[in-house]
């Protein structure tokens, strides 16, 4: 059985989806945009800051579900310019424990929703 997963600190949906899945031990979170839900606005006055916004967007809704960074397994990051790759990757890092971080795609794009620089989904682990 499924059970979505629902925080009030990461944006809401805007379309027919969920912030988040969790199914058995697994967790599926929906892309993460740079949007501060507090404040509705996007926070995007630079790649690293977008980035920051991205992560803890994704940190509370694993949060919401009972889960960390520590336990996500894999995660597929979008970008709009393959040239901002460093510049993400130095922010993202420091979400995760280099030895024990998840698997990774990371991939540009033509264009992401509201035309960011960046969106990034999970996979990860939950107890039941």
């Amino acid at each position: 059985m499924k059970k979505i997963i629902f925080t009030e600190k990461a944006p809401a949906p805007i379309g027919p989806y969920n912030q988040a899945i969790a199914h058995g031990n697994t967790l599926y979170v929906s892309g993460q945009i740079a949007i501060d839900a507090s404040s509705g606005q996007l926070i995007n006055e630079s790649i690293e800051a977008e980035t920051e916004m991205v992560m803890k967007n994704l940190g509370y809704i694993l949060e919401a579900a009972g889960t960390s960074f520590e336990n996500v397994l894999k995660c597929s990051v979008f970008v709009s310019d393959m040239n901002d790759y460093a510049r993400i990757n130095q922010v993202y890092g420091t979400f995760f424990n280099e030895n024990t971080a998840p698997c990774r795609a990371l991939v540009e794009v033509a264009n992401l929703p509201k035309f960011v620089n960046v969106e990034i989904s999970c996979i990860a682990h939950v107890d039941s």
